[in-house]
């Protein structure tokens, strides 16, 4: 379960930042905020985003057993 809550919050790491870069791109900046935290280590800015990616697999493969809602057969 612990590994679940790593991942969620990688996940929401990832997407506020996505958004950010999306936004950005609207308004003609630059609001990466991990490459601005993490850009001057490159090898560590990549290793976060191969973890956002492989809490997302994580997370896609394992949400239904642990999600409450989808376990239990609520429908939405």
């Amino acid at each position: 379960m612990k590994l679940h809550g790593v991942a969620l919050v990688l996940l929401v790491v990832g997407g506020l930042n996505w958004g950010l870069v999306g936004l950005g791109g609207f308004f003609g900046g630059d609001w990466n905020v991990v490459n601005a935290i993490l850009g001057s280590w490159p090898v560590v800015e990549w290793l976060v985003y191969v973890l956002v990616g492989l809490s997302a697999v994580y997370e896609v493969s394992t949400h239904k057993g642990n999600c409450r809602s989808c376990g239990s057969g609520a429908s939405m």
